[in-house]
């Protein structure tokens, strides 16, 4: 694999998120899904651990799977920029994740979680002059409508019954985390080798949750909190394998290659495509409004990510 760690020119124009290179035309596709398996992943992972140790091992799991794989093939790490790398990774890795899967797991609603996690997006157009760029009216347009699409997927799975104020403050920090994140990574380091950036990043995110694992979920060397039962662990083989190496990986090609409100543009999709999945997997029900918000949320895409 080429060092992918030089910087961009600065008069080169973002490119645009088809690559015109025809095996790379699937990328957006394929992170689509990878991201959107991530909630399936937590449904069958996180009533047998705690998110934060669950995070921990699955960080901790990418390292081990990454390291050899940098030792063999001798990949670049990112002189000069590790600091940059690790903040990135603590925001995209440590704050969103951490954010969210805390928050379901003190009851806040996946569906619920979704539509204010959905909102990055938006809030990415608004900071887009931060890393140089503009969103059209066209995009604009393209952004209110897979919102309006996102909400309408995830209406029939809102409860507020109980729902607790620490929980909307978690999701609200995750939207916050993920969104800086992926500014950050594209304004201070948006190339670097894939294979040591994600060993970077892992490693500082795993160091970040590892004080509050241990003070709030009891993390140590027994793992007593875990129970590793065959569903669990097909659940972090996956996070590790598809999430933490294969999705992230397809992120970090995106933003290298794309305007940052194009690539955020795409998780609109993932609220669908985690509906269709748990259609299919647990057999739960798909409303009409559901059908139609997909719609809206494909079509609010391709107003994003087309040329005009």
């Amino acid at each position: 694999m080429p060092d992918s760690s030089a910087a961009p020119s600065r008069s080169a124009a973002p490119r645009p998120l088809r690559p015109q290179s025809h095996w790379l035309a699937p990328v957006p596709l394929f992170f689509v899904f990878l991201w959107s398996t991530g909630f399936i992943a937590a449904k069958y992972g996180l009533p047998y651990a705690p998110p934060l140790s669950f995070l921990i091992l699955r960080c901790l799991g990418a390292i081990l799977v990454l390291l050899p794989v940098v030792l063999a093939t001798r990949a670049a790490w990112p002189h000069g920029r590790v600091g940059h790398v690790a903040i990135a990774g603590l925001l995209l890795q440590a704050g969103y994740l951490g954010g969210v899967w805390s928050a379901i797991k003190i009851g806040m609603p996946a569906g619920l979680s979704a539509l204010i996690v959905g909102m990055q997006p938006i809030l990415t157009a608004f900071a887009a002059p931060l890393v140089g760029e503009r969103v059209t009216p066209r995009q604009w347009i393209g952004l209110l409508l897979g919102l309006g699409g996102v909400a309408l997927v995830v209406a029939a799975r809102i409860s507020l019954s109980a729902l607790a104020p620490a929980a909307v403050a978690l999701c609200v920090l995750a939207l916050l985390s993920i969104t800086a994140g992926t500014l950050y990574q594209k304004r201070f380091c948006p190339r670097f080798d894939p294979r040591t950036g994600a060993v970077i990043q892992y490693a500082a995110s795993a160091l970040a949750l590892l004080p509050f694992a241990v003070a709030s979920e009891g993390f140590g060397p027994g793992l007593d909190a875990v129970r590793w039962t065959p569903q669990f662990v097909g659940a972090l083989l996956w996070a590790i394998l598809a999430l933490s190496i294969g999705a992230i990986f397809l992120l970090f090609r995106l933003i290298s290659r794309n305007d940052a409100t194009k690539v955020t543009s795409l998780l609109y999709l993932t609220p669908p495509t985690t509906a269709l999945m748990a259609w299919l997997v647990f057999g739960e029900s798909l409303s009409p409004a559901g059908l139609l918000g997909m719609a809206l949320a494909v079509l609010g895409v391709a107003f994003v990510v087309r040329k005009a």
